[in-house]
């Protein structure tokens, strides 16, 4: 676990940018801060699915969210949200760990 924990940390400060805790007013300061929070609940639990799942038979920890770091949301003209494009592996990453696909109507 001290491994998992470590990394998690170290996810933190580079996928989140929380190297610095700059921000430009509180209210922006306690949403990084929640942000920081809730992912730290969610590593474990990731940890937790891929086990289940043998998904660290395909991937590490790190490799698998590499795989879906690069999943991105983008605001149109009209101002709806949508999702760039999602690739087979992280599709199948998606149905692995038994979670909806992300859409457009995010």
């Amino acid at each position: 676990m001290k491994d998992i924990v470590e990394k998690a940390f170290s996810n933190i400060k580079d996928r989140l940018n929380m190297r610095r805790l700059l921000a430009k007013s509180e209210k922006n300061l306690d949403g990084k801060i929640f942000t920081e929070f809730v992912a730290l609940i969610l590593v474990p639990y990731l940890d937790h699915k891929m086990k289940e799942t043998d998904l660290y038979k395909t991937y590490s920890m790190q490799q698998l969210l590499d795989k879906l770091d690069v999943l991105e949301c983008f605001e149109d003209e009209n101002h709806k949200l949508r999702i760039g494009e999602l690739l087979n592996k992280q599709a199948e990453i998606y149905e692995t760990l038994g979670v909806a696909l992300p859409t457009s109507s995010c």
